[in-house]
């Protein structure tokens, strides 16, 4: 796949920057996959690093989705224009690692620029799915979330329901739907990303695997395993619950965060990091947007542990199969990414956007600020990825080659079941079977 379409052809010695030869500041290109509002912002931090300093500038360019982004720049090596950084969804992880000289492995590009980053102070859950097994860092994590609940407190008010707390349990929520359905809710529950919300963080959460080999991180040979009891129960619940109409598929990907968006939905699963779009456009603004823990089974030993984490980390690219970068150009990755690592920064992306503050330092900056105390809820996300005694081999993540095609599979299939065109069994099973075609296809094309 990746690795054989990008080439392993040998690199020829780096490139003197143009820039660097005008005297002027070396641009270092930055494609990412953020719509606005994040987009916006994510930019406006690009922008100060670059007002900080005069010897590099970033040049932001939004390139579509997370997967457009993805095929932008796999052309892009192809051609030998490849952008210095490229942002690329957790989903993409596998791939990416398996790229070979397409990537400048993080752990690489810092030892040979001499910028040091303290990467012992991330998150243990965010700093694991961007490393190897021994700890060597790969990617720059940045824009990591988790899936949540959010609610609407005026719907839950109609409906009779707690406006200060979300329904705890899956019997909870699926009650709570009812009433809001009987109070003339238009759409009681919803979701986005519903494979990340419904398959992958639902099985975490109840310490489930996705797929076999410590859900794809101990290497070649995983097969799913999403055709399991505890799977094939909730989908048998997120089907009676749309027959009775409580529940609504809100569409692939990031579409359903427009039904709490515009006040359709009462309640919906969605990336923390949508909560500044929430902020800015669920009517009555934030005072009326609730957050909550994700649901779990009550009956099932030992849940609810931690979440798992989503978003997108930046990842340092070659130029093309046979051009590397200059000296120059590379330290100036390294310096925006050791900017980026600065507690007051990574503190604001997370109080701006509700993705995750993904170091222990900037938590306890946001926390001592009094934030949290003001702003209700937005410590949930990372209540939640810590919660529980340990993190397992089922809620460390899921590095998967290929599992960007893999997701799209499961949508469909799941899709056909909630149309009402086949069983949660059959659904699951067929997920299986052609994510496992995918899965043999990419270590096909990725042996060595």
């Amino acid at each position: 796949m990746l690795r054989r379409s990008l080439g392993q052809a040998a690199v020829a010695a780096a490139l003197a920057s143009p820039a660097l030869a005008q005297g002027g500041p070396i641009d270092i290109q930055f494609w990412h996959g953020l719509a606005q509002p994040l987009g916006g912002i994510l930019e406006g931090f690009a922008d100060e690093y670059n007002r900080s300093q005069t010897r590099y500038r970033i040049v932001s360019s939004f390139r579509g989705s997370y997967p457009e982004t993805m095929v932008a720049a796999i052309a892009a090596f192809r051609a030998s224009t490849a952008p210095h950084i490229v942002q690329m969804f957790e989903v993409g992880t596998g791939t990416m690692m398996a790229a070979g000289r397409a990537i400048k492995p993080l752990h690489e590009l810092l030892a040979e620029t001499q910028v040091s980053i303290d990467f012992d102070d991330y998150l243990p859950a965010v700093r694991g799915y961007y490393s190897l097994s021994d700890g060597r860092m790969m990617a720059m994590p940045f824009n990591s979330s988790t899936a949540i609940m959010f609610y609407n407190k005026d719907a839950f008010r109609r409906a009779g329901l707690n406006p200060d707390e979300g329904p705890a349990t899956w019997p909870a929520l699926r009650e709570a739907a009812t009433k809001l359905k009987a109070a003339g809710v238009e759409l009681p529950f919803s979701t986005a990303w519903p494979t990340w919300c419904q398959v992958e963080q639902v099985s975490a959460i109840h310490n489930t695997p996705v797929a076999s080999l410590e859900n794809g991180f101990d290497g070649h040979g995983t097969e799913l395993q999403v055709n399991n009891p505890l799977q094939l129960r909730h989908i048998e619940t997120l089907i009676a619950m749309g027959r009775e109409g409580t529940f609504r598929w809100g569409g692939r990907d990031a579409a359903g965060d427009a039904l709490f968006a515009n006040g359709s939905a009462a309640i919906i699963h969605a990336s923390s990091g949508a909560r500044a779009r929430f902020v800015r456009e669920v009517p009555g603004g934030i005072a009326n947007i609730g957050a909550a823990m994700l649901p779990y089974y009550p009956d099932v030993n030992g849940a609810p542990i931690n979440s798992i984490i989503g978003g997108a980390a930046f990842w340092a690219l070659n130029r093309g199969p046979n051009a590397v970068r200059s000296v120059e150009e590379n330290r100036g990755i390294a310096e925006f990414f050791a900017h980026l690592a600065q507690t007051s920064v990574a503190a604001r992306w997370h109080t701006e956007t509700g993705f995750l503050p993904v170091t222990q330092a900037a938590y306890a900056q946001v926390r001592d600020s009094g934030f949290y105390a003001a702003n209700p809820g937005a410590d949930i996300p990372i209540k939640q990825l810590l919660r529980g005694e340990r993190m397992t081999g089922n809620s460390r993540g899921i590095r998967l080659g290929g599992f960007v095609e893999i997701r799209t599979i499961m949508q469909e299939e799941i899709e056909r079941a909630l149309q009402g065109q086949q069983g949660a069994r059959a659904a699951l099973d067929a997920s299986v079977t052609r994510g496992n075609v995918v899965l043999r296809n990419f270590e096909r094309t990725n042996r060595g």
